[in-house]
């Protein structure tokens, strides 16, 4: 009896420690990595941020296998991100250097393509209705991971996959359906130089404009002032157009305050479908007063700064930036402090004759609009998330009280069921003493316990996506890079 019982309540005492260690882990936030080089995608109201490379020590970068999301339906300030993590439900190798985008048949799906890791597929999708990971079997011509690219999904469900390395620089058209699943190949004629590090937009017209980048490997960069040290990224007084509809290229020679010659930025289309915004990238310096934001107007292909106000934020590169509501909306990359500055950047691009710097996304459709409705079924849910730590600390004080109660009260049984065993051995039924068998023996009633390649900063070289042969599941062995220190 006092075996079985010490048993049971050493089970209980096991199972209070799991639903503490579970209310411990829902109320200690994530806090991601210092990435770069990583994915954005903005699905259903939330951004989803895969993978990329981090920094252990000045002279190397390794990938990592983080996948989490932003939760952008409610309004949030970026000094107090709420990052969810669904890393464990990452099947993705470890990588950087990949590029991903919103399609499929419903325009739910993310699709995930290329990237730095010699044992990745070249394609996943990710379902965020049912939280799956999945390499989908695709048809059509043969083709090759590429990294380094940026692609751009079209109005039609094809992702257009230009340019990047493998590891040589191309300018070849890769495009997949991401109805059929079919791979199909982009003409050539007219196209740009091979290049990688580029800016791409998708345009109201269904084309795509295509903007500097870099074609010589060889570049350095200072990753503190991200001033080019030696080498020169291509112009951006050109950009190129890829017709999606007829399959053709064209270009464009570009006027007035033409950004420096840079590579490693990020380009969004402004809200009016009239102009393309840049941020950051590593640049040739041209003495302008401002290196880090420019706009093309795509109505005469003039360059000018835009008129900004707020806290201007260091630049950055090999971040992602995303157009949600009226914010550009810019996550991680290298040139910030994170003690000082947030993984997350927010833009005001709502007003054309001066953009905003700011801390506060506002979901709201309409800054102006003063009416008061009850939430709909996706910000409840939120709104629940939101409240999970709360309830999982009651729940979990809860259990802890019935599990020490059940605990407990097992012991008084068994104590008392022991006392009346002893009553059993001393007296009979009606009281009687029991007898004791003469030969000494017991009477039968007494009773006696868990190859890739990156970016890395060696031999003074920084920026270079190059094949690498692993070394360890978190670790990577490298050649060279872009980046000088």
């Amino acid at each position: 009896m006092l075996k079985n019982s010490l048993v049971n309540f050493t089970l209980l005492w096991l199972l209070l420690q799991v639903v503490l260690v579970e209310v411990n882990c829902q109320m200690t936030p994530f806090k991601p990595s210092a990435l770069n080089c990583h994915t954005a995608t903005f699905i259903d109201n939330k951004l989803y941020i895969l993978s990329g490379l981090i920094k252990p020590s000045p002279k190397s970068y390794k990938s990592v296998k983080e996948f989490f999301y932003l939760d952008v339906s409610v309004p949030f300030n970026t000094r107090e991100l709420s990052w969810q993590d669904l890393s464990n439900i990452n099947m993705v190798p470890p990588h950087g250097l990949a590029t991903s985008a919103k399609g499929g048949v419903n325009n739910d799906t993310l699709f995930l393509y290329g990237g730095s890791n010699q044992t990745m597929e070249s394609v996943y999708t990710f379902d965020p209705h049912h939280m799956i990971w999945n390499p989908p079997k695709i048809t059509g011509i043969s083709t090759i991971r590429k990294s380094s690219l940026t692609g751009v999904m079209g109005y039609n469900g094809k992702f257009y996959l230009w340019g990047g390395r493998t590891p040589i620089i191309l300018n070849d058209m890769l495009i997949l359906d991401t109805i059929s699943l079919n791979w199909e190949k982009g003409s050539l004629v007219n196209a740009p130089t091979p290049r990688i590090f580029y800016g791409a937009t998708l345009l109201p017209n269904d084309k795509i404009i295509y903007i500097g980048g870099l074609d010589d490997v060889t570049t350095e960069f200072d990753d503190d002032t991200l001033n080019i040290d030696k080498g020169i990224a291509l112009s951006l007084n050109e950009v190129y157009l890829y017709d999606m509809i007829n399959d053709n290229w064209d270009v464009k020679i570009t006027t007035g305050k033409i950004p420096s010659n840079r590579c490693g930025f990020s380009s969004v289309l402004g809200l009016d479908g009239q102009r393309v915004i840049i941020y950051g990238g590593v640049f040739n310096n041209p003495g302008y007063l401002d290196t880090t934001l420019y706009v093309l107007d795509l109505t005469n292909y003039n360059w000018y700064i835009p008129k900004i106000s707020g806290i201007i934020p260091k630049p950055r590169v090999f971040h992602q930036a995303n157009v949600i509501e009226k914010y550009m909306v810019i996550s991680f990359g290298i040139g910030y402090d994170r003690t000082v500055e947030s993984d997350i950047l927010l833009l005001d691009i709502s007003n054309n004759e001066e953009y905003v710097w700011t801390t506060s996304f506002d979901p709201s459709p309409s800054p102006s609009s003063t009416s008061h409705s009850l939430p709909t079924s996706s910000q409840t849910s939120n709104n629940s998330s939101d409240n999970s730590k709360m309830v999982g600390a009651i729940v979990g004080s809860l259990l802890s009280g019935i599990f020490l109660s059940v605990g407990g009260f097992f012991l008084y049984k068994w104590n008392k069921k022991r006392q009346s065993q002893n009553n059993i051995n001393n007296y009979n039924n009606y009281g009687q003493e029991k007898a004791v068998p003469a030969d000494g023996s017991k009477n039968e009633n007494m009773t006696n316990h868990e190859v890739v390649s990156a970016i890395v900063n060696n031999d003074n070289y920084y920026g270079q996506e190059v094949i690498i042969t692993p070394t360890n599941n978190d670790g990577f062995k490298f050649f060279k890079f872009l980046n000088k220190k």
